[in-house]
């Protein structure tokens, strides 16, 4: 038996599939090979459908699943539409999109079957069986219906075989993200934010009987350090590991455990994420000593407003400055995650982002535009008020580069800017340069109408740079763009090996 996993992730930055390699250890326990097409431009795999097609029948597989993300989603259509034409055998989605709208996948008959929700014993299952009825986890079609059958209670995550890195080219994957690995320690969140999609996979399993409190599960301290050990051991060049966990701070204990027992294995640096309502001294203090360099918080948006109504973030303006003051005094390197264009967004809004930014000063600050997930309460927010372009959304394939959102004239005028000049934002309201230069150019800028800024765009940011290269000579600590188009960096901060 052969499996071929297909993992779409074109126009958007390298990332390391989980779930293929998590059902992909699982598969290979039970003697069954897997293969992977890791269809990735900047790893040298574009959207090539020749290529595609002679990979395929070179590997001749009796099954093909394709892993699929919302914003990938035509891409993987249109990957299927070709594999059908040249051979006969089940194609199935799964991931995140398939799970968020089972009803909606099906429609396209190009999909035979859905594993949804976590896949490792499902897909096993189903590859013994050779049917999917009866499969919990399946979605497949029976008598011109769709049959979706239950989820399976939760896995148990240090249950599972050891994730198969070896199906990627995962010193590649290092070399082009220069020396940066992820790793996930734990599955789920405690959180229902209405943008993520957690809440409703909670949801989902809470309606067949499988209670919440178990959706956050964590592989336990050795389990993590064996992994970094074997990375470290078979893998060149590793430089930064980043926790990809929603919350890696989140268990006291077993943080405090492992902070002690990382040290001990490597003096690498690693990054994670952390929620700034439950962020306090002691996390701080072992997240320094074990070598984190660097914590990163979701704002998300700076107005209470928004975050409260919109959003469900219960955690105020007072908590945020807490966490980053906590966080910068253990001497972390801070990092902050804001969205823009949310639904019900006005300018004073986004303009409290920009300010709340302004007054903590993280070490970097990461932006994106919001995009409505199917399935999420965010998308039936942004539905309900009518403010979604559907065409757009359809076309999109990130959500860096355009917004989707009908949020009127002057605060998608407001979105353009603040997209394309985010640091001067930040250095104008902060007064970064305590002259005011950037504020100068800022007003600039805030006074063009949508006329004006598409015909001095390029101007202003050619300006905005000019001022940057002066604020370097003088030694004026401010924020520029680095590593990336939607990232701002503090300019004292010079470890060229830190992008993320």
């Amino acid at each position: 038996m052969k499996v071929l996993f297909i993992y779409p992730n074109l126009n958007a930055q390298i990332g390391f599939n989980y779930g293929i390699a998590y059902i992909s250890g699982f598969l290979k326990k039970y003697g069954i090979e897997t293969y992977l097409l890791n269809v990735n431009e900047k790893l040298g795999y574009p959207l090539d459908l020749d290529r595609i097609k002679k990979d395929v029948l070179k590997i001749n597989p009796d099954v093909v699943g394709i892993s699929v993300l919302t914003n990938q989603y035509k891409y993987t259509l249109e990957i299927a539409r070709s594999i059908k034409d040249y051979i006969q055998l089940p194609v199935i989605f799964g991931g995140i999109h398939p799970t968020m709208d089972p009803y909606g996948t099906m429609e396209e008959k190009v999909v035979d079957y859905l594993c949804i929700g976590e896949g490792e014993e499902a897909f096993y299952e189903f590859l013994r069986k050779g049917s999917p009825e009866g499969i919990k986890n399946f979605v497949y079609r029976e008598d011109n219906r769709i049959v979706v059958e239950p989820l399976r209670p939760y896995i148990d995550i240090t249950r599972l075989p050891f994730k198969d890195y070896d199906i990627f080219d995962f010193q590649q994957m290092i070399d082009a993200k220069d020396g940066w690995v992820g790793l996930l320690a734990s599955r789920g969140c405690p959180f229902r934010c209405t943008y993520c999609l957690n809440h409703k996979i909670m949801e989902l399993y809470k309606t067949y009987g499988h209670l919440p409190k178990f959706y956050l599960r964590r592989h336990t301290v050795e389990e993590m350090i064996y992994e970094i050990d074997y990375l470290l051991t078979r893998y060149r060049n590793i430089k930064m590991f980043i926790f990809d966990d929603d919350i890696f701070t989140f268990d006291r204990q077993w943080l405090h455990e492992f902070s002690k027992a990382y040290r001990k294995i490597t003096d690498i640096g690693f990054v994670c994420n952390a929620h700034a309502r439950i962020f306090d001294e002691d996390m701080a203090r072992d997240l320094k000593e074990a070598g984190c360099r660097i914590v990163k918080f979701g704002l998300e948006s700076g107005s209470e407003r928004i975050r409260r109504n919109v959003l469900k973030r219960y955690m105020s303006n007072r908590d945020i400055e807490h966490a980053f003051d906590v966080a910068q005094r253990a001497g972390l390197h801070t990092s902050a995650f804001v969205m823009i264009g949310l639904p019900h967004e006005k300018r004073n809004d986004i303009m409290a982002t920009v300010e709340l930014l302004a007054k903590v000063q993280p070490g970097r600050i990461r932006w994106s535009l919001f995009f409505p997930f199917v399935g999420t309460k965010a998308y039936e927010i942004a539905e309900k008020s009518g403010q979604i372009d559907f065409e757009k959304m359809r076309s999109l394939d990130n959500f860096t580069d355009e917004t989707c959102m009908i949020l009127g004239d002057e605060v998608n005028l407001l979105i353009e800017k603040l997209k394309t000049l985010f640091c001067l934002y930040i250095n104008g309201y902060g007064n970064m340069d305590k002259k005011g230069k950037y504020g100068e150019l800022l007003k600039r800028v805030e006074m063009a109408d949508r006329g004006l800024w598409m015909k001095e765009k390029d101007n202003f940011v050619k300006l905005l740079k000019e001022l940057d290269e002066e604020m370097e000579r003088m030694g004026n600590i401010h924020y520029e763009v680095k590593y990336n188009p939607f990232m701002g960096v503090k300019s004292d901060w010079k470890d060229d090996s830190l992008s993320a």
